[in-house]
């Protein structure tokens, strides 16, 4: 019997993501195949327990700066830098992740989201803090961070650049990649890997299952994985 799942779409593959897999299950596919360094940092979770990020990656740079000054370039001399032209061009299904700053501020707040919900984003992952968040509960849009911070970035730090690679914990996420996050993590799948990858996690699923059955009816862990291959 042929379980291959197959999807046609980013809508069709988010959406059967949220209903079949959990995030550390695809991370044990991308472990299976050699990418033994995709999930950032462990303190970066959801907001709240049950929100779920999946959609592609939106890179987005920002850096500190110090007060409001008249520097030599163009970005020295908007508030916020490039931030606003970064939020209006998300795309459906994207996810706005941002990292480059020190931790003095929030990167993320509550008009942000609104604006991200009318633009079709999946969610958004701050390397840093977010602030609103009684605002963004309420629009329950998907949001990942170290935690909220009221402290405005306006005279502390500025988007440089989007849509470029960024450097998160260590894994490196372009444009087009997959954010996949839960309450247990967030996990970045490269696009050249993400077919083998998620056929893989539905097969691991459909497996799991079995192994679940079997140790509810008495089966021992040994001859559980001895059988299936999974624990």
């Amino acid at each position: 019997m042929n379980n291959l799942v197959t999807w046609s779409s980013d809508n069709e593959l988010f959406q059967l993501a949220k209903e079949k897999l959990f995030v550390a299950l695809v991370g044990d596919i991308l472990d299976k195949i050699g990418y033994h360094h995709q999930f950032l940092a462990p303190g970066l979770k959801p907001i709240t327990s049950d929100m779920v990020i999946i959609g592609r990656a939106m890179p987005v740079l920002e850096a500190d700066f110090f007060g409001e000054h008249q520097g030599h370039t163009e970005i020295s001399n908007k508030p916020f830098g490039m931030m606003f032209e970064a939020l209006d061009d998300l795309q459906e299904n994207e996810v706005y992740i941002c990292s480059g700053s020190s931790h003095r501020y929030a990167l993320w707040g509550g008009l942000m989201s609104t604006r991200a919900m009318k633009c079709g984003a999946a969610g958004a992952v701050l390397h840093g803090f977010h602030r609103d968040t009684n605002e963004i509960e309420r629009l329950n849009f998907p949001v990942a961070s170290f935690g909220g911070y009221a402290q405005d970035q306006g005279v502390r730090g500025k988007v440089i650049d989007w849509r470029v690679p960024i450097e998160v914990d260590g894994v490196l996420v372009r444009n087009g990649d997959i954010i996949f996050g839960d309450r247990d993590g967030i996990l970045v799948i490269p696009r050249e890997v993400e077919v083998e990858v998620f056929q893989g996690a539905f097969e691991k699923a459909l497996g799991e299952n079995e192994v679940l059955e079997a140790l509810q009816g008495g089966m021992s862990t040994v001859d559980a994985f001895e059988k299936f291959g999974i624990m």
